[in-house]
């Protein structure tokens, strides 16, 4: 059974008090979700280069190794960790590969850890799903249309739907007010609904 948000609550606590037994907890709820920011967010270079799994390891051993650093005792904190952790490690993965003379795009064989159909559903809770594509194709196509969104767009689905922070949260973390972040993430996910669902030519 899942754990409440209490409790939740207080694995966040201990983990600020270098509990690792506590981090382990958090990491292993968030893996899920961890996994869906990663693909959503690290782009068509990264992704076609680096397994997003691979990011994912390192992002837990990063704040397994400096849960010292860890000074807020709340589950949304302790989210928005990994989501910065995560997101950093994107951009010099993202910097390095654009840096290379190579071809950044050749497409490298990803395998299959058994977690795509997880991975969808939490892609559906921003997304229409499609009746006819396969589990690849739905995949590909929703993190194609999600390609397109302007960065605060993705910044602000990604932290709402696929961290579920609250808007209190997100506001902090984007600098922008709660009633600005409920504005944005309407245009969002309206914007990302038109992209996978264009009006029928003719």
């Amino acid at each position: 059974m899942a754990p409440d948000s209490d409790e939740l609550g207080r694995l966040a606590e201990r983990a600020a008090q270098g509990d690792r037994a506590a981090v382990d907890l958090l990491i292993e709820r968030y893996l899920p979700d961890l996994h869906a920011f990663v693909r959503l967010r690290a782009g068509p270079v990264v992704r076609a280069r680096e397994s997003s799994s691979d990011i994912v390891q390192s992002v837990c051993r990063e704040v397994i190794e400096h849960i010292d650093r860890f000074r807020f005792p709340s589950e949304g904190a302790f989210k928005q960790w990994l989501c910065t952790t995560a997101l950093r490690k994107i951009l010099n993965r993202q910097d390095y590969w654009l840096a290379q003379k190579r071809d950044a795009l050749r497409d490298v064989p990803m395998g299959s850890n058994g977690g795509d159909g997880e991975l969808l559903a939490r892609y559906h809770s921003f997304s229409s799903p499609s009746q006819q594509a396969s589990l690849k194709e739905e995949l590909e196509r929703v993190e194609r249309a999600f390609e397109e969104l302007p960065e605060e767009y993705r910044e602000v689905i990604t932290l709402a739907h696929v961290l579920g922070l609250s808007r209190a949260e997100i506001a902090g973390q984007m600098g922008k007010s709660e009633g600005a972040v409920r504005v944005l993430l309407h245009r969002a996910l309206a914007r990302m609904s038109a992209l996978l669902n264009p009006p029928a030519a003719g």
